[in-house]
């Protein structure tokens, strides 16, 4: 039964374009499915190019709460799941001190719910009113350790904490995970999702972003500054600007008002370059040359 927020594909297409995100039929049958299935998705591809936007224009549609857990080589438990407020628990023995108070009911009362911190994960299971949607951002750039904890949080929907017993997902998070392929993800990942892979668009469908994103911006405006990305893109550069930085640029030079020649291309190129290697290279090439092409 199709959800009432998103009751087709055709539904999302639109609803999304609302919001100033464009997305093709592909991704949305991928989201569409991801709702009506309640499997998590994985969405692959360069950085920049709109993967953590549609898990925010999914909760938008959805009118629930969006959980972001931004990974990073390192991430623990204490950080994705919880912690205990260990201040808040000593702050608490020393109240109880000389009210002979016994050691388990002690124990009981500062590892109860108020001194539990909710990390993403936790928090993302914890709700009872509506399904939030977790975004797992960037999961190529934590380690194959938390990888495989996350494999049984997303099969079961539960955690246990050892002091509470376990607690069950009475609404299931909407799951997306992005990543940008710094790494390899197991199969066994993978297998548990249904999987989407997001290009650099088109010159027609990026204009399409530039205008919904922007409608302010002329056509003779968005077409220069789409050719220009279009153009570092062909290049090798270590940083491949993506939809994100062709946006910046664009909101820059409305700005600024101004049309996209070699002066202001000069005066704006780190709007989307963002390395000095890189900055020397398109210098090279010639700005010129590359808002000719």
């Amino acid at each position: 039964m199709a959800d009432k927020q998103i009751p087709s594909i055709d539904a999302l297409i639109e609803n999304s374009r609302t919001r100033g995100y464009v997305m093709d039929r592909s991704l949305a049958t991928a989201i569409y499915l991801l709702v009506q299935l309640g499997k998590p998705l994985l969405i692959e591809g360069h950085a920049g190019v709109g993967k953590t936007e549609a898990a925010k224009v999914l909760a938008s549609i959805l009118g629930t709460e969006l959980i972001r857990l931004q990974c990073y080589e390192g991430l623990d438990v204490n950080s994705a799941v919880y912690e205990w407020n260990y201040q808040k628990q000593l702050l608490a023995i020393k109240l109880q001190e000389g009210r002979n108070r016994e050691l388990r009911d002690l124990e009981a009362h500062i590892f109860g719910p108020d001194f539990l911190l909710q990390r993403p994960l936790l928090k993302s299971i914890s709700g009872e009113e509506k399904s939030p949607v977790l975004l797992v951002d960037e999961i190529d750039r934590a380690d194959e350790a938390f990888e495989a904890f996350l494999l049984e949080v997303l099969g079961e929907f539960q955690i246990s904490i050892p002091e509470l017993g376990t607690i069950k997902a009475a609404k299931p998070p909407y799951v997306i995970l992005t990543s940008n392929g710094a790494r390899e993800l197991s199969d066994a990942l993978k297998r548990r999702c249904l999987y989407h892979w997001i290009d650099y668009p088109s010159f027609e469908k990026e204009m399409d972003i530039v205008h919904a994103r922007l409608p302010g911006i002329g056509t003779e405006l968005g077409a220069q500054v789409v050719s220009f990305l279009h153009s570092l893109r062909k290049m090798s550069l270590s940083k491949i600007p993506g939809v994100a930085e062709t946006l910046d640029l664009s909101t820059a030079l409305m700005l600024l008002e101004k049309n996209l020649d070699t002066e202001t291309a000069e005066r704006t190129i780190g709007c989307v370059i963002k390395s000095a290697d890189d900055l020397t290279r398109v210098r090279e090439e010639g700005l010129d040359k590359l808002l000719a092409s």
